[in-house]
């Protein structure tokens, strides 16, 4: 079977906010809401950068006019909620979902910028905030802290991940294979600051 890129960046999106709408469930349980509130958190991290973004391009809000988004988030957060209360470590999970959530969003972001026709810097701006203001939106409601402001490798993440897509994208002229490579890349990225807990180091006087 042969994936076009639509059905490609269709399935990802999908993806992404799955993953995306799991981590802020997760993040939920850390406050030991209800399930409602595990919908409110997976829903509100799950579609908020998204939406921010095509509102900032004027276009269609993408849950809007594809009802399926909530739909995921909805259904990934009530698992999340059944599940939570079994795992054996809710931090590392969400680690992990909210890295393979940022890969993604980050080069989808990049990716749904690009295609309107936009300059390449509007693009990966669109692919950083993609990812990061649905997780800045989280922890602010949490009243944790806002996960950009904690020296890990996060932004970085989200514009090499744009970066790397447009980079791909110019020398290959293969839409499909530079969008699963830069996910690959931007994930690994991420995935190395995870295990190694690697930071950029701060400012001071």
């Amino acid at each position: 079977m042969t994936w076009t890129t639509s059905e490609f960046l269709y399935l990802a999106g999908v993806i992404g906010v799955a993953v995306f709408a799991a981590s802020g469930a997760l993040a939920a349980a850390q406050k030991r809401l209800d399930i409602l509130g595990f919908i409110l958190f997976g829903t509100v991290t799950g579609i908020g950068g998204g939406t921010i973004r095509d509102l900032i391009l004027g276009v269609e809000v993408f849950w809007v006019s594809d009802v399926l988004y909530l739909q995921v988030c909805i259904a990934a957060s009530v698992l999340a909620y059944f599940t939570a209360p079994h795992l054996f470590s809710r931090q590392k999970l969400f680690l992990w979902m909210d890295a393979m959530g940022l890969a993604l969003f980050s080069v989808l972001g990049t990716a749904k910028a690009y295609s309107l026709g936009v300059d390449p810097l509007v693009a990966v701006t669109m692919g950083t905030i993609t990812p990061t203001f649905g997780s800045v939106i989280r922890d602010i409601l949490l009243d944790q802290e806002v996960v950009l402001l904690g020296g890990e490798i996060y932004v970085t993440v989200a514009i090499c991940g744009a970066i790397s897509y447009l980079t791909l994208l110019h020398f290959t002229q293969e839409p499909t294979l530079s969008l699963l490579m830069a996910i690959v890349m931007a994930f690994a990225v991420r995935a190395a600051a995870i295990v190694f807990k690697l930071s950029l180091p701060k400012f001071s006087k």
